[in-house]
């Protein structure tokens, strides 16, 4: 995989991010809105990271993708893709606490969904996330998903106040 953008690169991940990955896990919005992919040390982001590559070869899913900040070839996080029942794929997406506010979130979500859509041969994707992540809320509006339900659900196995929303490849990502 290889999406430029103005500021971006999204790519493959290789091994040697494993540190990246791990420091980009611990601030305090991952912890609170994705706990599951907060990392202990270094050892156990290198296992997620080659689990992570060795699902290149499929389509299957996870897909997940970092994001590097060309000005600086620093990794800031990560976008994917993720299957969350039969043709149904759910987009994520998390930047690092010192690059937030800065629009790399969207930025990368609007170059990966029509690729990823076109590589899996999809025409939705889902965006799911927890109805008080604002940021969150506001990205996936800001890549033209359109609200489908907010309220009680299920949320990484628990019962919580989600925010469900809905892209479609033949949208006009972002304009209203």
């Amino acid at each position: 995989m290889k999406i430029e953008t103005e500021r971006l690169l999204i790519t493959d991940f290789t091994p040697d991010m494993a540190q990246a990955v791990f420091e980009n896990s611990l601030d305090e919005d991952n912890r609170r809105f994705v706990p599951d992919e907060v990392y202990e040390n270094v050892d156990e982001a290198r296992q997620t990271l080659a689990f992570l590559i060795s699902q290149y070869e499929r389509t299957d899913g996870p897909l997940v993708y970092p994001i590097i900040r060309k000005q600086d070839g620093s990794n800031i996080g990560y976008v994917q893709i993720v299957p969350i029942g039969y043709r149904k794929w759910e987009i994520g997406y998390h930047i690092a606490k010192d690059c937030t506010g800065n629009g790399y979130a969207t930025e990368a979500v609007k170059a990966f969904l029509p690729v990823i859509a076109n590589t899996l041969g999809i025409k939705e994707v889902y965006g799911i996330c927890l109805s008080d992540n604002m940021t969150s809320k506001k990205v996936l509006d800001n890549c033209g998903f359109e609200m489908l339900f907010e309220g009680i659900g299920d949320y990484q196995g628990e019962k919580r106040k989600i925010y469900r929303s809905i892209w479609k490849q033949n949208c006009n990502m972002g304009v209203k």
